[in-house]
């Protein structure tokens, strides 16, 4: 991602004034320019497709989205970098079942959103997460060995539950501000069920932010809850493992494979 802010003919394009400023989060390439927050494009298709989704989307009591913004030339990429819309608030990840509540408001406008192109042909290792947890068919690279990941895909049952275009990576891409609806911000893509991404949010605020295990129970009435909390750690897991990151996070997935198990095999599912 970018070392450097973007530079001043990118900055202009979008007509953004003042100093830069790094922000947190964003793989450490994003910027807040005044008003106007700007980070590289990581698939121009994507980024337009996006932009073009959002631009659209009718506002929400129930949620707010960072708005895309337009270059000079009408295009959503200048130089290789893309623009929204500065939003107030803050993440919070403790808030998960806010975030779960606003996140299932942003895919319930979204049911109506075709299924775009590009997932055909993004390849990372979040792509990769992901695929694993829901494809029989093997993805190009090898995986490395991996206990964890060996005991979630034998836990994988067969799903019913319908498709469409929903946001990846709810927990920590929530701004909460007093008196306004979260801010949906920094949205990856994916043609999942929407209990899939509920659930991806739930095993992220049980294994990295301290939240008690009861936190499944209280969203087991969505579809097939079991198995897409199988699916969300196999997800992690699996773009832990394509990433290369060093070790696998074992202490800290553990605890939840076991829960995992015990839900699936318990429940006779």
């Amino acid at each position: 991602m970018a070392e450097l802010p973007p530079p001043p003919e990118v900055r202009a394009a979008f007509g953004a004034q003042g100093d830069p400023v790094r922000l947190a989060g964003g793989k450490g390439g994003t910027w807040r320019v005044g008003d106007v927050v700007l980070k590289p494009s990581e698939g121009d298709d994507e980024v337009r497709w996006r932009a073009g989704v959002l631009h659209s989307l009718p506002r929400s009591p129930h949620f707010r989205v960072a708005r895309p913004v337009r270059a000079a030339d009408g295009d959503w990429i200048a130089g290789g970098w893309e623009a929204t819309e500065a939003v107030a608030g803050q993440p919070d990840q403790r808030r998960v079942d806010d975030v779960i509540r606003a996140g299932a408001a942003f895919h319930e406008a979204l049911t109506a959103v075709p299924r775009p192109a590009f997932l055909d042909t993004r390849q990372n290792p979040w792509a990769y997460g992901e695929w694993l947890a829901f494809e029989d068919e093997s993805f190009p690279g090898q995986r490395r060995p991996s206990k964890l990941l060996d005991e979630l895909l034998e836990l994988r049952r067969p799903v019913l539950s319908a498709e469409q275009i929903v946001h990846g990576d709810l927990l920590g891409n929530l701004l909460f501000a007093d008196g306004r609806p979260p801010a949906v911000i920094d949205w990856p893509a994916y043609w999942r069920p929407p209990a899939w991404a509920s659930a991806v949010a739930a095993i992220d605020a049980v294994v990295w932010h301290g939240v008690g295990p009861e936190l499944l129970d209280r969203w087991a009435h969505l579809p097939e809850w079991d198995q897409m909390l199988v699916r969300a750690a196999i997800y992690r897991l699996g773009t832990w493992d394509a990433a290369g990151w060093s070790g696998e996070p074992e202490d800290a997935y553990h605890p939840v494979v076991e829960m995992c198990r015990t839900r699936v095999l318990g429940s006779g599912a």
